[in-house]
C-alpha cells in the first residue's frame, strides 16, 4: 500500500471516529431532553401550537317592571390601523375616498384626515388609532369605507371589541340602577350582582396553520352562562314623573338635595326612587347620592303620627282628647317650644293638634302622659321599626336612632336627658331615612300591616323564571283597627283642611303629613329640612309617597307644605291622569323575543340608510335612544311614554353628528 493511500485511510478513520462521538453525544442529549427535560420542551410546544380560548358570556339585563331596560352590557368598538401591511398603490388610490368617509361620519375636515394618515404612513405606523368607542351601527359603517373594507391582511385593519354597562334611559334613576364594578358594589346592580355575574365559558384550540386555529375536541371544556336577568319593581313611567317633579321643585327654591319614593301599599313594591343632588360646579342636579336610603336625619313634624299613634294604643289618649296650646309657646328645661302659628291656637283636639301640626300639643301630649314612664313611650316608637334598620339589599342603609333612657352617659349628645322625650314627641333628636319613614306611613295606609320595601320582581334566564320574590311582611299589625282608622282619617284631614290644604281636590282624595325641621341650627345659620309623607287616594290607597327636600332658600320658602307637598300632589295627579293604577304588565319572554326582533329590524334598516334618520316610531324609548346615540345624535326624551310616539326629525332627513333630536 502506497504511504498516499495510507494516510487516507488514516484520515477516513479519524472522520469515523470523530463523527461516532458526535453521534454517541447527540444520541445522550437526545436522551437526556427526552427524560429529565421533556416534560418542559412539550410544555412550550403546547404554549406555541395549543391554546385556551375565552367563550364570553353577558351580563344580565336589569329591566324595570314594565319591560324597558334599565341597564344592559353593550359593544364597543376601537379601531386601529396598521399602515405598514397597507401597499403603497392601494393607500395612494384610496386615500382620498377614505378621507371623505371618515369627514362625513365623524365631522372634522377631509384634509385633517389626509394629513393625519400621510404622517403615520410615513413613519411606518403600525398601530394608528382611527376610533374609538364606536358604537355596532357606526362600526359597521367604518369597515365599509375603502382601504379598510379590505381586511385585516390586506387593509390593515385592527378591531378591539370591548363590553361596556349602559343605561339606556340615562340618569333617570342611576343611582339605584346602580353598578358593580371596580368602583364597588352600588344599587340593585351591586346588590344583585351574583344572579346578574356572567360565568365565562372555554374551549382547546390547535394551530394548524399560519393565523388559524381549530377547535381540538367537539365540545367545550367549560360552556359560558349568561347571568340572569333581574326584573326590578321600578315604573319607567313613575319613576320619570317622579324625577322631573322633584326637579322642578329643587331648581324653584334652589334646595341642596332631595329624594322621593313611591312605594305600592299592598306589596311594598318601589315604583320609583328618585335623589337628586346639585351639581356645585355647573349648579345643575343629578342623581348624586342614594339620599332616600342611606341618609338618616331628623324627620320633624312627620313624626308626630307615629308619637300619637303610641298614645292611642297605649289608651293613654284619644283623638278627641283636647289638649291646651297655650300661645303657641312653652318652655322645657329652659328650651322653647314653638308653634308656627303665631298666638297658637288654644284648645284644640288631638286630631287637630296633627292636622295644624301643633308642635307644643303633640310635646305636652307626650309629657303629661310618659314624663314618669319614658321608656314606655320609647318602647312603643321601636315596636313600630324605627330603632332598626329595615335591612333591604342595596347597600348604604342608614342607621336609624332613638333616644333611650336605659342610656345615660354624661357629655354624649346622644345621651338621655330632660328634653330627650318632648324633643323627639315632635320628631327631633331622632333619625331615620325616608326610606324607614315612607315604610311606616305605607303601614297606615295598609291598615296596620307593614311590608318590606320590595326592589325585585323575579329573575330570569334565557325567559325562564328561575326565582321570585314574594312580598314580605314585617308586622302584621303595627295598631288596632280602630287606632288606624283614626290616623287615616287625620291624614285626609291634614289635606281637607290642616297644614296640607293646598293640596286639596274635590276630585282627587289625598291624605299625608307635612313636616318642617330645623337643622344646623347651632351654626348660627339654620337650614330646614322640608318633607311630605302621605298616600293616594285617601278612601283605597294605591301607593304612599314621601318627599324629601334639604336646604332649600330660606327667602323662597321652606315649609313642608310649600317646598315638598307640592312634589307630592305633582305626582300623585300625574299617575292617575295617566290611569296608570288600571294598567296590567304581563312581562314575558314573548315581550323580550318582540323588542329584541323590533330592535334587530331597526338596526338593518338603519345600517342600509346610512346617514339618515330612522322611522322610530312606535319604537321603545330604550331601543330608540340606543339606536340614534349609535348615529352620533344628542337624544333628549320628553314624556312619560313607554314607546315613542313622535320624532322632532323626519324619516329620511339626513343627518349631522352631535344633532339634536327629540323623541315624544
Amino acid at each position: 500500500m502506497s504511504i498516499t493511500e495510507k494516510n487516507i485511510v488514516n484520515r477516513l478513520g479519524w472522520v469515523v471516529l470523530v463523527l461516532t462521538l458526535l453521534f454517541v453525544v447527540l444520541a445522550i442529549r437526545v436522551g437526556y431532553i427526552q427524560s429529565v427535560e421533556g416534560a418542559y420542551y412539550q410544555k412550550i410546544s403546547k404554549q406555541r401550537t395549543i391554546k385556551t380560548d375565552t367563550i364570553f358570556a353577558n351580563r344580565g339585563n336589569i329591566y324595570a317592571t314594565d319591560g324597558n331596560l334599565l341597564a344592559t352590557t353593550m359593544s364597543k368598538y376601537t379601531v386601529r390601523l396598521d399602515m405598514v401591511t397597507i401597499k403603497n398603490s392601494v393607500f395612494e388610490e384610496n386615500i382620498n375616498a377614505l378621507s371623505d368617509s371618515l369627514s362625513v361620519l365623524f365631522g372634522r375636515s377631509s384634509s385633517h384626515y389626509r394629513q393625519y394618515l400621510r404622517k403615520a404612513k410615513r413613519r411606518k405606523n403600525r398601530y394608528l388609532l382611527l376610533a374609538r368607542n364606536l358604537g355596532y351601527i357606526d362600526y359597521v359603517r367604518l369597515k365599509s369605507f375603502p382601504i379598510l373594507n379590505l381586511g385585516q391582511y390586506r387593509g390593515g385593519v385592527i378591531t378591539e371589541q370591548k363590553n361596556v354597562r349602559a343605561r339606556p334611559l340615562g340618569e333617570i334613576g342611576v343611582r339605584t340602577v346602580g353598578y358593580a364594578d371596580y368602583r364597588g358594589h352600588v344599587g340593585i346592580e351591586g346588590a344583585y350582582i351574583k344572579y346578574l355575574k356572567e360565568h365565562h365559558g372555554w374551549r382547546k384550540k390547535q394551530k394548524i396553520a399560519k393565523g388559524q386555529w381549530k377547535p381540538i375536541n367537539d365540545k367545550n371544556e367549560k360552556e359560558p352562562k349568561d347571568g340572569s336577568d333581574v326584573i326590578t319593581t321600578i315604573d319607567v313611567n313613575i319613576q320619570d314623573i317622579a324625577h322631573h317633579a322633584l326637579l322642578e321643585q329643587l331648581e324653584k327654591f334652589e334646595a341642596d338635595h332631595g329624594c322621593v319614593v313611591v312605594m305600592e301599599r299592598k306589596t311594598g313594591e318601589i315604583r320609583a326612587i328618585a335623589n337628586l343632588g346639585k351639581n356645585g360646579a355647573s349648579g345643575g342636579y343629578y342623581e348624586k347620592r342614594n339620599y332616600a336610603i342611606y341618609e338618616a336625619q331628623e324627620p320633624g313634624s312627620t313624626f308626630k303620627l307615629a308619637s300619637l299613634l303610641v298614645g292611642l294604643e297605649d289608651k293613654k289618649v284619644d283623638t278627641g282628647n283636647v289638649i291646651d296650646t297655650e300661645k303657641g309657646r312653652i318652655k322645657v328645661y329652659g328650651r322653647s317650644i314653638i308653634d308656627s302659628h303665631r298666638g297658637g291656637y288654644g284648645k284644640i283636639s288631638l286630631a287637630r293638634a296633627i292636622e295644624v301640626s301643633s308642635n307644643v300639643g303633640i310635646a305636652k301630649m307626650v309629657m303629661q302622659n310618659y314624663k314618669k314612664h319614658p321608656q314606655q313611650f320609647v318602647d312603643g316608637i321601636n315596636k313600630l321599626g324605627f330603632g332598626r334598620k329595615i335591612g333591604v339589599p342595596i347597600k348604604g342603609e342608614g342607621k336609624p336612632f332613638i333616644p333611650n333612657p336605659k342610656y345615660v352617659k354624661r357629655g354624649d349628645p346622644k345621651s338621655w336627658n330632660g328634653l330627650s322625650l318632648p324633643w323627639m314627641a315632635w320628631g327631633y333628636g331622632v333619625k331615620v331615612t325616608a326610606l324607614q319613614l315612607i315604610t311606616f306611613y305605607n303601614a297606615i295606609a295598609n291598615d296596620g300591616v307593614m311590608v318590606k320595601p320590595k326592589f325585585i320582581k323575579e329573575l330570569r334566564n334565557n325567559g325562564t323564571i328561575e326565582k321570585t320574590f314574594d312580598p314580605e311582611v314585617i308586622n302584621p299589625k303595627i295598631a288596632s283597627k280602630e287606632t288606624i282608622k283614626k290616623l287615616q282619617t287625620i291624614l285626609e284631614n291634614v289635606v281637607k283642611r290642616g297644614t296640607g290644604e293646598k293640596l286639596y281636590e274635590s276630585n282627587f282624595s289625598m291624605a299625608g303629613k307635612t313636616g318642617t325641621c330645623q337643622t344646623e341650627y347651632w351654626t348660627g345659620n339654620t337650614q330646614y329640612v322640608s318633607s311630605f309623607a302621605g298616600f293616594f287616594p285617601a278612601n283605597n290607597p294605591k301607593y304612599s309617597c314621601i318627599v324629601v327636600v334639604n336646604k332649600p332658600n330660606k327667602r323662597k320658602g321652606y315649609y313642608g307644605a310649600t317646598v315638598a307637598a307640592p312634589v307630592f300632589k305633582a305626582i300623585a295627579q300625574k299617575i292617575y291622569a295617566s290611569d296608570l293604577q288600571e294598567k296590567k304588565v304581563t312581562f314575558t319572554s314573548p315581550v323580550l323575543a318582540m323588542v329584541e326582533e323590533r330592535h334587530q329590524k331597526f338596526q338593518k334598516e338603519n345600517i342600509k340608510a346610512e346617514n339618515l334618520m330612522p322611522n322610530v316610531k312606535g319604537m321603545s324609548v330604550m331601543d330608540a335612544v340606543s339606536l340614534l346615540e349609535n348615529k352620533g345624535l344628542q337624544v333628549v326624551v320628553t314624556g312619560g311614554l313607554s314607546f315613542v310616539k313622535k320624532q322632532s326629525i323626519r324619516k329620511g332627513v339626513g343627518l349631522v353628528k352631535n344633532q339634536k333630536v327629540t323623541l315624544y
